[in-house]
């Protein structure tokens, strides 16, 4: 609700694509500079204090963001503030929240069903989320939506507090042991994620899907008042269609009762994310867009939880927070560039044009993914076998010559 609230109201006071592009700039690119230092606290601190403390912190920008609206006062520099506010907050909760959900998954095995049931609650609330935003805007304000939001944290915070420490947290809480620096352990994440093919693979295309694709939601008002011709109703309905397409992805996903063959589900589903927006960018009609919208909000969230799932299975438990905290960066942190540059080239050339220019970029992104394939195949196999996803290879007998 408050992403598309502060999109609308954005668009509201100023009718310019490049301040909806310049706004999410300033509400990602904290996210983008800090989310390495905020890996190594997450491996340093315990994981769900540091949610608690995201969460407060979130609610009090999401009221501020309310007074201002509701009291008619709010202006784009406060906007921009606040949204960088929240950026800072999100470099923090993201790997902490990536981090956490393995502590309180305490079976491995059941580690890709419950990222997936996660996405599954994610993209239902992003499913109604837009929908009721779209209503509560037409009839009130944007201000409304953001006092919702405000409100719904201290349920999460109530969720947390009232959560039971696992083993695992205890042992976290209570270590003693000397721990190298943070900036050896700074270098030591960097390092590991850059010389891991498996995760540097995944990671790059990522980081390419965020910064050519995921920006087209930035572009989402355009579509809705200039090129379909409608309203905020018209754009709740939009976002709405991608949360469903994502929503059945994260069904799909849940079903599913092994890791393997997660893999190859990447670059499809980032050629299908591409595949969508191209269409997007040349409907004119609600509809059309809208069974569009479903094909990319299916693939984007097919390829995040794929990817998710997978680095969460293979990564060492040390390195846990570091390495999620540079799939924030792929995931968030390139986003506000892609954002101002999809806001820049709406300008220019228009917002159709730039969504199926960044449609291309997906596409192409997913066939040097399958180029590879077998390197990183080849990485995750020894860590696949370990763990007994896969059964290990035996190596065949020698017969001597002359044996019998």
């Amino acid at each position: 609700m408050t992403r598309i609230a502060t999109a609308w109201l954005v668009y509201r006071l100023t009718k310019s694509s490049i301040l909806l592009g310049t706004v999410s700039f300033a509400g990602q690119i904290p996210t983008f500079l800090l989310a390495p230092l905020a890996g190594v606290l997450v491996d340093r601190w315990n994981r769900r204090t540091v949610l608690v403390w995201t969460q407060a912190l979130a609610m009090v920008q999401s009221l501020a963001l309310a007074a201002l609206t509701l009291t008619h006062r709010i202006t784009i520099a406060e906007v921009l503030v606040l949204s960088g506010m929240q950026g800072c907050i999100n470099a923090f909760d993201m790997p902490g929240r990536q981090s956490f959900l393995r502590e309180m998954v305490e079976g491995r095995d059941d580690l890709s069903n419950a990222i997936a049931i996660n996405s599954s609650m994610v993209n239902l609330a992003r499913l109604i989320g837009p929908s009721l935003a779209g209503l509560l805007i037409a009839v009130t304000s944007e201000g409304w939506c953001f006092l919702i939001d405000g409100v719904s944290y201290i349920a999460v915070i109530a969720s947390l507090v009232m959560m039971r420490l696992t083993r695992a947290e205890k042992l976290a809480v209570a270590e003693t042991l000397e721990r190298p620096s943070m900036v050896q352990q700074l270098k030591e994440g960097w390092d590991f994620v850059r010389g891991f093919a498996p995760i540097r693979t995944i990671l790059l295309l990522f980081a390419l899907v965020s910064l050519m694709g995921m920006p087209f939601v930035t572009l989402m008002p355009i579509f809705a008042a200039q090129v379909l011709k409608g309203g905020p109703h018209t754009l709740g309905f939009l976002m709405g269609a991608m949360g469903i397409g994502s929503l059945g992805s994260a069904l799909a996903l849940v079903l599913r009762k092994s890791v393997r063959g997660l893999l190859k589900m990447i670059p499809i589903a980032a050629a299908a994310f591409g595949v969508g927006l191209i269409g997007f960018g040349l409907s004119r009609n609600l509809w059309l867009s809208m069974a569009l919208l479903l094909v990319a909000g299916f693939g984007m969230m097919q390829g995040l939880t794929a990817s998710n799932t997978i680095i969460q299975t293979i990564v060492p438990e040390d390195k846990r927070g570091r390495v999620m905290s540079y799939y924030t960066i792929a995931f968030v942190g390139m986003a506000p560039f892609g954002s101002l540059m999809a806001g820049a080239l709406a300008q220019s050339i228009g917002a159709p044009w730039t969504v199926r220019i960044s449609g291309v970029c997906c596409i192409a992104g997913a066939l040097w993914f399958t180029t590879q394939m077998k390197v990183v195949r080849k990485g995750m196999r020894p860590i696949y076998e370990q763990l007994g996803i896969i059964p290990a290879k035996t190596e065949p007998a020698v017969v001597e010559a002359g044996a019998n």
